[in-house]
């Protein structure tokens, strides 16, 4: 079973997706890699994990800092972007990293004495929860505001209302590398 309703939040609507009992996915509106499917039933309006999502978000947009492991999880994906995804949720509120600290601990978990930051930039790219596990709290190694599948300016407002001083990274150009 696939459903999936929508959220009304202060960055866009969000969509919210679910197998019935866990969270499988939340994007914000003209994000890039959606998770939406041509397929999708909708009618989850009254699903628990919906509603414990939609506390949690209400929770976090009023500037509370609820723990994402309250929420039923289940993004979908390889056992390398799910790592990635697991070490994002390390990450505290107001806090940001980079994508080679990322490397660095996905290769230590993984027994390796490297790992590509570019690889670690796909998987939080293509990470299906949006918010949630947070994706929007990993910044470039040389300060600047990139890789955000939602859009920079969506990535400044999350951290910005997380209370980080955005003011000290740059944005990229078009088309800049991580």
């Amino acid at each position: 079973m696939f459903c999936q309703t929508e959220y009304r939040s202060p960055v866009g609507k969000l969509t919210l997706a679910s197998d019935g009992e866990k969270l499988t996915g939340l994007w914000l509106e003209g994000q890039k890699y959606f998770g939406g499917r041509a397929d999708s039933s909708s009618g989850g309006e009254g699903l628990p994990v919906f509603a414990q999502a939609a506390k949690w978000l209400d929770q976090y947009f009023a500037g509370g800092q609820p723990d994402p492991l309250e929420l039923p999880l289940a993004p979908a994906g390889g056992e390398f972007r799910r790592l990635v995804w697991r070490l994002l949720l390390e990450i505290p509120y107001g806090q940001v990293t980079t994508y080679g600290e990322i490397a660095k601990k996905a290769a230590a978990r993984l027994g390796r004495d490297t790992m590509s930051g570019q690889a670690v930039g796909g998987a939080v790219a293509h990470n299906p929860i949006s918010i949630i596990i947070p994706c929007h709290r990993v910044v470039g190694s040389g300060g600047s505001l990139t890789g955000y599948a939602g859009g920079i300016e969506k990535k400044r407002w999350l951290l910005t209302h997380e209370g980080v001083d955005v003011r000290r990274f740059s944005v990229p150009k078009a088309g800049t590398a991580l």
